[in-house]
């Protein structure tokens, strides 16, 4: 008895539309990112905390740019906003970080992305992007809020408008620069398990743990300690970098002194340790 089979032709179709590249790769998975950074297109519960940690530095932002519109006094600048937030962007970076990469890791799907022309580093610089825009915006947006406030109720006009930009800018690059120190140290973490609690736990630790070196070093008789005291911790070490570009009193009580570029130094190598690591990291992955 011969056996027989049937082709069945059931429609597929080789692709000869344009091949788009690594570019386009990038793009997608950056956009993917930042969507994700904030729950959108997910369900609502993936939009609760994103967006509760959000709305919380937003009505600050509106409270602050009210009272100085009401009483004329600055009660937060645009860098001590960012300082007097950090508690929240280090949740924030809790919340986002693991939903950018230990997801993946979870669900077994680099081994998709890694199949097709998209390389490993592609995938680190658009998750690294996307991490970095999320608290960027997380932190720019209310202070532009509180620009607005302060531009519409100036009383010197637009020179009062101008100057009050020329303040706001040096805000924004201050937290670009807490976004990259969050978005490299975050992400390293994450990266590292694909439970997202584990994940989430562990960057907070790492966060916070520090804060009390940070305490015992400052308390000691050493000038010279007290200075560098901030290098413990991240959150204290963007302060000092931006002490030492602005001249602006800093979280630390005696301030960097002649230490700044030290700290500018650090806060360099940390970041860049941090990015290697990841690419070492998906590289690893990527042979698998």
């Amino acid at each position: 008895m011969s056996e027989t089979g049937v082709i069945h032709d059931i429609g597929y179709q080789r692709y000869s539309g344009p091949r788009l590249g690594r570019v386009a790769m990038q793009r997608a998975l950056f956009v993917h990112g930042l969507r994700a950074a904030f729950g959108l297109g997910r369900s609502a519960k993936a939009k609760i905390f994103p967006w509760l940690v959000a709305g919380i530095m937003l009505l600050v932002a509106v409270i602050v740019a009210a009272a100085r519109s009401i009483t004329g006094e600055v009660f937060f600048t645009y860098f001590q906003y960012a300082d007097q937030m950090s508690l929240l962007i280090v949740f924030f970076a809790a919340i986002v970080a693991p939903q950018l990469v230990s997801r993946d890791l979870r669900a077994g799907v680099l081994p998709l992305y890694f199949s097709r022309p998209l390389r490993a580093a592609d995938y680190v610089i658009a998750k690294f992007a996307a991490m970095t825009a999320a608290t960027w915006l997380l932190v720019g947006v209310p202070q532009f809020i509180m620009f607005l406030g302060a531009a519409f109720t100036t009383k010197t006009g637009v020179g009062g408008v101008f100057n009050e930009l020329w303040d706001l800018l040096p805000g924004w690059a201050y937290s670009l620069l807490w976004a990259v120190m969050f978005a490299g140290v975050s992400l390293l973490i994450a990266s590292l398990t694909g439970k997202q609690a584990f994940a989430a736990g562990g960057i907070v630790a790492v966060f916070m743990v520090t804060v009390p070196v940070v305490g015992v070093l400052a308390s000691l008789p050493s000038t010279t300690a007290n200075r560098l005291s901030g290098l413990a911790s991240p959150t204290f070490l963007i302060g000092g970098v931006g002490e030492w570009l602005t001249e602006r009193e800093s979280q630390l009580d005696v301030g960097v002194g002649t230490f700044g570029p030290v700290y500018g130094i650090e806060a360099a190598c940390l970041v860049a340790a941090c990015f290697l690591l990841l690419l070492a990291r998906y590289r690893k992955v990527a042979s698998l």
